[in-house]
C-alpha cells in the first residue's frame, strides 16, 4: 500500500481517546464481544436502518455485516450485484442473519442512480436511521508528480467518487434520515486527509475535502433542524485489507468497533468531529477534539 511506500503526515496524537474500542475483534467472535459494545448499546442498534456504501468490499462490508449481527436493517450499496452477494456470503459464514441485508446497486456519482436507491430503499422503510459513506477510489497512477500530470480527467474521476458523491449521497438520503428524530452519519476519510505526501496529492486533497463536507453537513443540520438529534462525524479507518490494499493483513474489521460507538451513541453525542478507529479524538481545522468518552453510555 502507499502508506507503507511514503512516509505521511498522520493527524496528531490526541491526549483525548475513547477506550474499549476493539480494534482485533475475530468476527466470528461477534457474539461473544459484540466489538466491544455492551449489550445495552448493541441493542440500540436492533431494528433500526442504515445505509451503507461501497459495501461489497472493504470497510463497507465489515460494518454491513456487524451492524446485522446487531439486528439492523443494512441496505448495502455498490456497483457490481456480484461484490454485494458476496458481502452476503460471508455474513452466512460468520452466522449473521444476511436477509437483513438488502443489495442496493447503484453507482453513487450518478444522482439518477441515487435517486433509484433512495426509491428502493423507502420501499422497505420510511426512515434511516443512518449512513455511512464508505466508498471512495484510490490515487490514480500518474506517476510521481499527479498535481503536476495527471490529466483533468482522471482529476474529476476521483474528485467525483471521492467527493462529489458523498455528497450527493447524503443530500439524497437527507429525507429518510431526517424523517425520525435520531440520525447518524458517518464519512470515511483516511490520514491522507491531514497528508501533503509528494506523489499523492489528487487523493490527499479528495479526503480533506470530505474533512470538510463532513464537519459542514453536520453545521448545517444542526441549524435546520435544531429539534432533531442528528450525529454527523467523520472517521478515519487507518489501514487495513482492502480492494485499495491487498497487501495487508489487518482485518477490515478494525473498523466496526469505533464505527458501532458511534452509530449506537445516546442523544447528546458528538456532532461534527474527527475520530480515528484506535478511539482518539482527532481534529482538523476549526474543528477541536471531542471531550467525552464514546463508549461510555
Amino acid at each position: 500500500m502507499w502508506w507503507k511506500r511514503r512516509a505521511v503526515a498522520a493527524p496528531p496524537s490526541q491526549a483525548l481517546s475513547t477506550h474499549g474500542i476493539l480494534q482485533h475483534a475475530e468476527p466470528d467472535s461477534w457474539r461473544d464481544h459484540r466489538f466491544g459494545l455492551s449489550k445495552p448499546r448493541w441493542d440500540r442498534l436492533k431494528g433500526r436502518a442504515f445505509w451503507v456504501t461501497g459495501a461489497g468490499t472493504g470497510y463497507g462490508r465489515a460494518i454491513a455485516l456487524a451492524l446485522a449481527a446487531a439486528g439492523a436493517q443494512a441496505f448495502i450499496t455498490g456497483r457490481r450485484i456480484a461484490k454485494l452477494e458476496e458481502t452476503k456470503a460471508e455474513g452466512r459464514a460468520l452466522g449473521i442473519d444476511v436477509e437483513l441485508c438488502h443489495p442496493v446497486v447503484a453507482d453513487i456519482t450518478s444522482e439518477a442512480e441515487l435517486a433509484g436507491a433512495i426509491e428502493s430503499i423507502a420501499r422497505h422503510t420510511g426512515q434511516l436511521s443512518g449512513l455511512i459513506n464508505s466508498a471512495a477510489l484510490p490515487q490514480p497512477d500518474a506517476g510521481g508528480y499527479p498535481l503536476s500530470e495527471l490529466s483533468s480527467e482522471r482529476w474529476t474521476e476521483l474528485i467525483q467518487t471521492n467527493v462529489t458523491a458523498q455528497w450527493l449521497t447524503a443530500k439524497a438520503a437527507l429525507p429518510l434520515l431526517t424523517s425520525g428524530d435520531e440520525t447518524r452519519v458517518l464519512f470515511l476519510t483516511s490520514e491522507a486527509g491531514w497528508a501533503d505526501t509528494p506523489g499523492f496529492g489528487p487523493y490527499n486533497i479528495s479526503k480533506s475535502a470530505v474533512n470538510t463536507l463532513g464537519v459542514s453537513l453536520a453545521a448545517e443540520c444542526k441549524a435546520r433542524f435544531p429539534e432533531k438529534d442528528i450525529q454527523i462525524n467523520v472517521l478515519v479507518p487507518g489501514e487495513a485489507r482492502t480492494e485499495m490494499n491487498q497487501g495487508s493483513e489487518i482485518s477490515p474489521y478494525s473498523v466496526v468497533s469505533m464505527v458501532l460507538a458511534l452509530l449506537s451513541h445516546p442523544a447528546g453525542g458528538p456532532t461534527g468531529h474527527f475520530f480515528h478507529r484506535d478511539g482518539r479524538h482527532l481534529t482538523f481545522g476549526y474543528s477541536p477534539s471531542y471531550i467525552g468518552d464514546i463508549l461510555v453510555r
